[in-house]
């Protein structure tokens, strides 16, 4: 009997050692399952809360701190949209949350939400305060096809979304009555033209076997430049606005390695010889062409940019790495003997600063830019944008001789082809071709090394 109830007693007491197990495993495993749906730190039992945001006000790429209560631990778990715009989350710790604001993020409403395993949301919670969003000037791509490799390279005309690549773009112009029209140069490979209106791109065929420049008269007729290497040949060329451009005249002046032109609002040409080392001066009334200055170098590419009030110009000293000024005298309708405004002659290297203490490093064309900002102060209202092209940048000399940087080497870089934050993000390889949207309110860049047009413009 008592073997009986001891084998039962046994058999009851293992039984209930079972049961507990069982019963353990079941919490443990109901426990996991909890916790697998529930992010580290984070109590669905309490509401997310955003107490307050910093920085109130910013662009894309600016990194913003929310901070509140609830927001758990788990990075993966956490999504921030702003303006409707997934942020980037860099960083959670439960009373904060790190993130990076979006392009486009303009409407400014924060928004966090807590996900479940699936990615659906577990919770959410939207701050009072609304992030200020500042529409920044980005870098993009405007104009042909980026090719990683080279060989793969195409050229031809087409549609903006098709009109392959662009060698050696050099110079642009805007038809000064169509601005629906960009010209551009490309020294020996094909000059193109963009119409806006077709959203097309054309070549332009000059005939030449080096196209450095294109300017325009007074009455609207265009003149390209012939860059040859003969002291019998013509070096600047007039074609008719009457034939569509289809037409040119030679300016009967022999003129060799011609590298820079300008118009002046009186009517008078200006021109650069590489090898004389010179800029001279026509007369389209008289035919006269004489010496206007000698250039303190020979052998040296010389573009020259004209102020908008014809005041002055600015020399770019291409293979001497620095920039000249030359003032015009009303008196005898000439430009005077140049002298040196920014960078330091017959030094190439990178650096901002004032007059001779910037460095440059092989500088080509340049724009000058109305600023509203010197609205007022009586003095010139203009600064000057221009392609740093082994800098890889796009630099601004102010009127008071200051040289920055405003575009490129993103990411502690140089050369490369990236889009985005101006200095942050963008990079350029080469730029040499610059020119100013008044219309659209953008720039445009020949990106050469990367045989492209990029666009530099504000968020729209």
């Amino acid at each position: 009997m008592y073997m009986k109830k001891s084998k039962t007693r046994r058999w009851c007491r293992s039984m209930e050692i079972i049961m507990l197990a069982l019963i353990t495993l079941f919490f443990v495993q109901c426990k996991k399952e909890v916790s697998g749906n529930q992010p580290n730190g984070f109590d669905p039992s309490k509401p997310i809360v955003v107490d307050s945001i910093y920085p109130k006000e910013g662009g894309v790429g600016t990194n913003l701190i929310l901070y509140g209560q609830n927001f758990g631990n788990d990075l993966s778990r956490t999504k921030v949209t702003i303006g409707g715009k997934a942020a980037k989350v860099v960083g959670v710790r439960g009373n904060s949350i790190y993130c990076v604001i979006p392009e486009k993020a303009y409407d400014g409403d924060i928004q966090i939400s807590i996900l479940d395993d699936e990615g659906n949301p577990l919770a959410e919670g939207t701050s009072k305060e609304i992030f200020s969003y500042v529409r920044k000037w980005l870098v993009s791509t405007f104009l042909g096809k980026y090719y990683e490799v080279s060989s793969d390279f195409e050229e031809k005309e087409g549609p903006f979304n098709d009109c392959g690549a662009f060698k050696g773009i050099l110079w642009f112009s805007f038809d000064p009555l169509n601005h629906d029209h960009l010209y551009f140069t490309a020294d020996a490979n094909s000059c193109r033209m963009i119409d806006f209106e077709k959203e097309y791109v054309n070549y332009f065929r000059t005939g030449f076997s080096r196209t450095s420049i294109i300017s325009w008269d007074n009455d609207g007729d265009m003149i390209a430049s012939d860059n040859h290497s003969s002291d019998t040949k013509y070096g600047n060329y007039i074609f008719s606005r009457s034939s569509g451009f289809t037409q040119k005249e030679a300016i009967p002046v022999y003129a060799r390695g011609v590298n820079g032109t300008m118009i002046h609002p009186n009517g008078e040409l200006y021109y650069s010889r590489y090898r004389a080392g010179d800029v001279r001066r026509y007369d389209f009334q008289t035919g006269e062409d004489k010496l206007a200055f000698a250039n303190p170098y020979s052998a040296v590419a010389v573009y020259m940019v004209m102020h908008p009030s014809g005041d002055y110009a600015y020399l770019i000293e291409y293979e001497k790495h620095f920039i000249m000024r030359t003032d015009y005298d009303p008196v005898k309708k000439i430009f005077k003997t140049p002298y040196t405004i920014a960078g330091a002659a017959a030094t190439a290297g990178y650096k901002d600063g004032v007059g001779t203490s910037a460095l440059l490093n092989h500088p080509v064309q340049g724009v000058f830019v109305k600023n509203p900002a010197y609205e007022g102060n009586g003095a010139d209202q203009y600064d000057f944008y221009f392609c740093d092209r082994d800098n890889h940048a796009v630099r601004i000399l102010n009127p008071q001789g200051r040289v920055s940087t405003y575009a490129g080497r993103g990411n502690n870089g140089t050369s490369g082809y990236a889009n985005g934050d101006l200095r942050t993000e963008a990079r350029f390889n080469a730029p040499q071709a610059i020119a100013y949207d008044e219309e659209r309110k953008c720039f445009y860049i020949g990106d050469a090394g990367n045989w492209i047009i990029r666009k530099i413009a504000q968020e729209e």
